[in-house]
């Protein structure tokens, strides 16, 4: 009802701002080729906006021929009708394929002050991120540094492209990004990439920062390490070297190996030769999904994911959640304790064996409930990694005789019919419904955790 009273005022207000009658307002938006007259009204203005109240006062006004002169070279024309129109209507049009004009007039808003269309305009962006991201990733970026109250959007930015980071990285794009953007984004421990893509893109982006550098790191002179070293000083201690596999690491970081400095030299040269060292540095591996575990990390989940999938590689995004509903030295390393806390659906079972980096276990996508029963499935598989800290020693095998796959007995811990628990504690392995893998036909071992998998 109260729609029939305002819009006839809205309307007339938007026929004054198109027909300019009376104006009194001169503004000279743009500069050059691009410069236009806006014809306004300071009443209206002023009304609107305390920027434009401050603007007309005695103190700042510049008046020719009894009208108010307003030069704003950086805002263009284009921005400033669609500003002024909705001074005078509310009326604003924004397109989600035109990203530059809608993160130019966000810039405007804030220059002018006009707190609740910027509030308005940010939450455009945001619902529309990865369309704007992957129109100008960087102009996104570059305007939330620079401007202190796009906080919200630099949130969203940062963490969208952490999620989906092939928005930016392995693309020329990331070769102009500032420092002070690529440094936040690797800050961040939930950039989903692996360690080595980042460290490839880095070194992508030392060579456009210095293009006189020869790209052969063998046949630097002594100026341009000197120069290289400079370049990638603040960036060499935010890469994850515990991520990098030894293959990878000769392949991929040894060439440039005279840009590290001699102590992180040997730490990453004692993590590869000593078992018991989890980590380089100070910096945890990226997670990019939290996990509550004391034998996995996120980068084993990406893994799980692509495995749940039937997929070969690693997800970057996973569609799963893990959550940790049983560990044998937090809850009771017997049978009983296992069946009270994990008859909840798919489970992955994660198992440490003892004095090794060997990490094994298997997925159920049913459940672990009845008694003395097989469970049937096509879809269960058992795992090892030879060496849990690198995922490329990962290993599946399927079952291949679907009506034995798992087994449901209370008196046991978990039994994929092949890997079991028997009830006195007692891990065995051997090969009769899946297909051999590299794992002791008897073991102890260190602990064993219970995931329940979830799809999102």
């Amino acid at each position: 009802m109260q729609q029939k009273l305002f819009l006839p005022v809205l309307n007339n207000l938007e026929k004054l701002f198109n027909t300019k009658k009376d104006y009194d307002v001169i503004i000279h938006a743009g500069e050059e080729n691009n410069q236009k007259e806006i014809y306004a009204h300071s009443n209206i203005l002023r009304c609107q906006s305390d920027y434009f109240d401050t603007a007309f006062s005695s103190n700042w006004a510049e008046k020719k021929d009894g009208k108010y002169i307003f030069k704003k070279p950086n805002i263009s024309p284009h921005i400033f009708e669609i500003i002024i129109r909705y001074l005078y209507c509310g009326k604003l049009d924004l397109n989600v394929k035109n990203g530059p004009d809608t993160l130019n007039l966000l810039v405007a808003t804030e220059e002018l002050g006009l707190n609740i269309l910027s509030e308005y305009v940010q939450e455009f962006l945001i619902e529309n991120k990865k369309e704007f991201l992957q129109h100008d990733p960087i102009g996104i970026l570059e305007a939330t540094f620079q401007h202190e109250t796009f906080t919200t959007l630099k949130d969203y930015a940062l963490e969208t492209i952490c999620q989906e980071p092939n928005i930016l990285f392995g693309t020329d794009e990331i070769l102009s990004l500032p420092a002070q953007l690529l440094e936040s984004l690797l800050k961040r421990d939930d950039l989903a990439l692996d360690e080595i893509e980042v460290w490839n893109d880095l070194i992508r982006w030392a060579h456009a920062q210095q293009p006189t550098v020869n790209k052969d790191p063998s046949e630097w002179t002594k100026d341009e390490l000197t120069l290289m070293e400079r370049t990638l000083l603040r960036f060499i201690p935010l890469i994850r070297f515990h991520d990098i596999t030894s293959e990878e690491y000769y392949d991929k970081v040894v060439p440039y190996d005279d840009l590290l400095p001699k102590k992180l030299k040997n730490d990453i040269l004692k993590f590869y030769l000593v078992p018991h060292i989890k980590q380089i540095g100070s910096l945890t591996s990226r997670l990019f999904i939290n996990i509550d575990s004391v034998l996995i990390n996120a980068k084993h989940l990406t893994l799980f994911a692509a495995w749940i999938d039937k997929k070969d590689k690693a997800l970057k995004i996973i569609p799963y959640k893990f959550n940790l509903i049983f560990r044998a030295s937090r809850d009771g390393n017997t049978a009983a304790a296992f069946h009270n806390k994990c008859n909840k659906g798919a489970t992955i079972i994660v198992i440490k064996i003892k004095g090794t980096n060997q990490i094994i276990g298997g997925y159920n996508p049913l459940d672990w409930e009845g008694y003395a029963i097989y469970k049937i499935t096509q879809d269960s598989f058992l795992f090892t990694f030879n060496d849990y800290r690198d995922i490329n020693t990962g290993e599946i095998r399927r079952v291949i005789d679907a009506n034995h796959a798992l087994i449901c007995n209370q008196q046991w811990g978990p039994h994929f019919s092949d890997l079991s628990m028997n009830p006195h504690n007692v891990w065995t392995y051997n090969t009769n419904y899946y297909p051999e893998l590299d794992i002791p036909n008897n073991f102890d071992i260190d602990d064993y955790e219970v995931f329940q998998v979830v799809k999102k």
